[in-house]
């Protein structure tokens, strides 16, 4: 993409003195539901009233939106509070209908970014138009087929652009829902600057009590904005209940989240030493997590020593390691003195947990 400052026009042109804030209800359910969430949250800080219409789910069976119905709900938001409304739209007949309806933003889900034929669908669909149109991740960690699908918008003549980052499914279990993948966004990020980027907490957490603190891991790395799912009895919602907040926890959590946008020259400083230093905090949770799983493997290494009465350690097989290691040290700038530190480390705590099998 070329010309990618003009991607941030739009951002910059609603004059925010905060992130940009879109919320509402996973799904809208009946129009008294969605008019009350409404109402509540009209004179907050929330920029786009969003209410999920259409809503694919992974099993037939589940609640999958109130159809075209909804959209007629959304005028009325906009009628009676004057927000501006954005739902997901997964095809050209959900965009021709979101377009009809007068829908000022529109966002392509994690399961439509994974086809380029969906995508492309809903370019030709949106072609020229001046809505903005956001993408979210795919549901699997490829930042190639996500920007890819914003190469395909761009394409089409569709300059009000921007991505949201809901995580990434993993088939390992882990604390989130949707596993961030941070360096995936920040890679992202440092490649296209001006591509406006909004965190999804709610589908990366999966967990009301968990929001806070991704959403502020997300404007300490420079996020333009947060999509939050609220509603007025989260735990009586259709769909998603357990990652919805009400609209009084949404309104005093946008007063506790830190902003960090000043302007003078030291609190540009310290602004970008608080993203840089974020960044690394991502990375040494991941370094952990790496380790830990590194650890349980050499545990069943141990154990399978243990059956075939095996000595633990292998000289040849970890001189064999420290020479490879040593030459892809080298090829990422670390010096052969650091490699040896740390491997060598690892290698002890290997032994450890191996030693303390076989005498178990």
């Amino acid at each position: 993409m070329k010309n990618t400052k003009e991607l941030r026009t739009w951002l910059d042109d609603l004059s925010l003195d905060h992130p940009l804030v879109v919320a509402g209800p996973c799904s809208a359910e009946t129009e008294d539901q969605v008019l009350k969430i409404a109402h509540e949250l009209k004179d907050s800080d929330v920029n786009y009233f969003r209410a999920g219409i259409w809503k694919p789910r992974t099993r037939p069976g589940n609640f999958e939106g109130v159809g075209a119905l909804g959209l007629k709900w959304l005028q009325k938001v906009k009628a009676e509070t004057g927000m501006k409304t954005a739902t997901e739209v997964a095809n050209a007949a959900h965009v021709k209908l979101a377009l009809e309806h007068d829908i000022d933003l529109l966002w392509i889900g994690a399961r439509s970014t994974v086809s380029p034929f969906i995508v492309q669908e809903i370019a030709d669909a949106l072609k020229g138009t001046d809505k903005i149109v956001l993408v979210k991740n795919p549901v699997n960690p490829d930042l190639a087929l996500w920007l890819g699908g914003i190469e395909r918008l761009y394409s089409a003549d569709i300059k009000n652009l921007g991505v949201i980052h809901r995580g990434f499914s993993t088939y390992e279990k882990t604390r989130y829902r949707n596993n961030p993948e941070w360096q995936i966004a920040i890679e992202l990020q440092n490649r296209f600057p001006d591509l406006p980027l909004i965190c999804d907490p709610s589908h990366i957490t999966g967990k009301r009590d968990m929001i806070f603190e991704v959403s502020q891991t997300a404007l300490d790395l420079n996020f333009n904005g947060l999509m939050i799912e609220t509603h007025v009895d989260p735990d009586n919602a259709w769909s998603d209940a357990a990652q919805q907040v009400t609209p009084d926890t949404l309104i005093q959590m946008m007063e506790d989240l830190k902003i960090r946008k000043e302007t003078d020259t030291e609190a540009e400083y310290r602004n970008s030493l608080n993203t840089l230093r974020t960044q690394i905090d991502v990375i040494d949770h991941q370094l952990i997590d790496i380790l830990g799983k590194r650890m349980k493997i050499a545990d069943t290494i141990g154990a399978l020593k243990k059956d075939k009465n095996v000595a633990v350690l292998q000289s040849k097989r970890w001189n064999e390691i420290l020479g490879k290691m040593i030459l892809e040290g080298e090829q990422n700038k670390l010096s052969e003195e650091f490699i040896l530190r740390v491997f060598k480390a690892i290698h002890q705590e290997s032994i450890n947990h191996q030693e303390k099998i076989m005498n178990g």
